[in-house]
């Protein structure tokens, strides 16, 4: 087992992952299509403001 100080902090990653509103991506709507390897995904907000991918 091993312990750590408290002043301790994780090394930050070495590349952020980019960031998407997902307001933008639907441009206001509801629905936004995402094309990956050829194969196109529906990335859906829901009422609830969740968000759904599907292919």
């Amino acid at each position: 087992m091993s312990f750590h100080s408290v002043n301790e902090r994780p090394h930050p990653p070495a590349q952020q992952a980019p960031t998407y509103d997902a307001s933008e991506l639907t441009k206001g709507g509801g629905l936004a299509q995402i094309i990956y390897e050829d194969k196109i995904y529906v990335l859906r907000i829901t009422r609830a403001g969740k968000l759904i991918l599907t292919k």
